[in-house]
């Protein structure tokens, strides 16, 4: 059993006796009876927990929540307030105390606050070590314990030395490869540079050329007056990401490889020879060598794109990053939400470890925020995912998973609007999973258009 570090403090000496008396077998306690000393103390030594009396004399229980916030925001608040107070109390946890208590102190009622709170902290550190394991310097990372994720990491860590070494990432949808090409861009030489991503299946063929090498002025019925700077330039010094690569036109593919052979390229209409110096990663979730085969890729950009080639594992083939990755996620939107969620029961990690992931770590995100949303705490439950164990049920898209309760307002309030793009999402993402990529498809489950489909997904991504 962990033991947590606590810091009690109360001006009132039975309370603060009678607190270090229930709680020091089991943690490490100190008390304070004034919130001076207490921030001494924090400034030195923070702990894991504080119980922090509203009605301080001298510096009062919301100055010293600020100073504390201040200081080390990881600290988790319980506020210790009277019952005629309890406004300030949920004044307080507007500023970012956890909980509230109200005295005459329940013992009862206190503990399953604390325990809650320290399980809170507890799942916080469990992914907080997880991530340092695999993050350096705060750039993107990838959580996990399988082979296949070392593997992963050792590959970027040996691309990211080179600053122009093209780099193709092959992969499912939702396997993370974005995060692959941005991992390696902020370890290689080029990161301070830009990281240009290009969605090539987002952009229509007619437009493609003139979004990468940008167009001179008049170069087409309405062209800007002033000509445009295209996204190879845009990413000079830095690196150019091209997801879904295998959706360029043949013309476009002819182009790009000029540039990639000689560093040198032609806006649209234009007739000065431009040069640019940037690194390229592709990434796809197509079968390259077929399109290959069938004269739909060029041969010849397939093997400059992919002088390192990289194919990212499904999240099918390495189960045990499952777990890991669901609480990382789960605290993320606990946090984002406002809900307190502690854990994943027993029987939801059952069924995310059985569960068919078609769409990979973007449908776990997906399907742990909706969890997040929907469900009550302070466990996350098969029901809250969908993910019923013993029913039929496979995917979390099927008609009965669709989220049957939303969680009810605190009284500190809600984030609607991350509440609505985070409803938008999921049913954005699902539909266009269901629909195998395909985004006419997707807009009609969605009873959308499918201009405004695209619009919403690229809008979203973006967030």
């Amino acid at each position: 059993m962990n033991r947590y570090s606590i810091y009690i403090v109360d001006d009132d000496p039975a309370i603060r006796s009678g607190l270090m008396m229930s709680l020091e077998e089991t943690h490490q306690v100190r008390a304070f009876a004034s919130g001076e000393d207490a921030i001494s103390e924090v400034i030195r030594n923070p702990p894991d927990l504080m119980l922090l009396d509203i009605g301080l004399p001298g510096k009062d229980g919301m100055e010293v929540l600020s100073e504390v916030r201040s200081l080390v925001p990881e600290i988790l608040v319980l506020m210790i307030t009277a019952q005629d107070d309890v406004s300030t109390a949920v004044s307080a946890m507007r500023q970012g105390a956890h909980d509230y208590v109200v005295k005459p102190i329940q013992m009862e009622a206190l503990e399953i606050t604390i325990h809650n709170a320290l399980e809170t902290i507890r799942l916080r550190k469990e992914v907080q070590s997880l991530q340092e394991k695999h993050l350096i310097e705060n750039v993107p990372f990838f959580i996990g314990e399988s082979d296949a994720v070392q593997d992963v990491m050792e590959f970027i860590s040996m691309v990211a030395k080179s600053a122009t070494t093209p780099v193709m990432i092959l992969g499912e949808t939702g396997t993370g490869k974005e995060l692959i090409a941005r991992a390696i861009h902020h370890r290689s030489p080029n990161f301070r540079g830009p990281l240009i991503t290009v969605n090539c299946a987002a952009i229509p063929k007619d437009l493609i050329e003139s979004e990468l090498f940008g167009y001179e002025k008049g170069a087409f019925t309405g062209a800007r007056a002033a000509g445009k700077k295209g996204l190879i330039q845009e990413a000079e010094n830095g690196t150019l990401f091209l997801d879904e690569v295998g959706d360029l036109g043949l013309e476009a593919q002819a182009k790009l490889l000029r540039f990639l052979e000689g560093g040198e390229f032609y806006k649209v209409g234009g007739t000065e020879k431009l040069r640019v110096q940037t690194r390229v990663i592709s990434a796809t979730n197509k079968e390259i060598d077929d399109l290959v085969d069938k004269g739909k890729f060029r041969d010849d950009l397939f093997y400059r794109l992919g002088v390192v080639r990289m194919r990212v594992p499904s999240l099918n083939e390495r189960p045990e990053d499952i777990i890991p990755l669901a609480k990382h996620f789960l605290l993320e939107f606990s946090q984002q939400f406002g809900n307190l969620f502690t854990a994943i029961s027993p029987e939801a990690e059952k069924a995310l470890k059985i569960h068919r992931w078609r769409g990979n770590v973007r449908e776990l995100k997906n399907l742990i925020e909706r969890g997040a949303l929907a469900g009550k705490g302070p466990e996350l439950t098969p029901r809250d995912l969908g993910l019923e164990t013993g029913s039929a049920r496979t995917s979390p898209s099927q008609p009965e998973a669709t989220v049957k309760a939303f969680p009810p307002i605190p009284p500190e309030g809600i984030d609607f609007p991350s509440l609505q793009r985070s409803f938008e999402r999921f049913y954005i993402e699902e539909a266009f999973r269901m629909a195998d990529g395909n985004e006419s498809k997707a807009a009609r489950l969605l009873k959308i258009n499918h201009h405004t489909f695209r619009y919403h997904r690229k809008k979203l991504k973006g967030d």
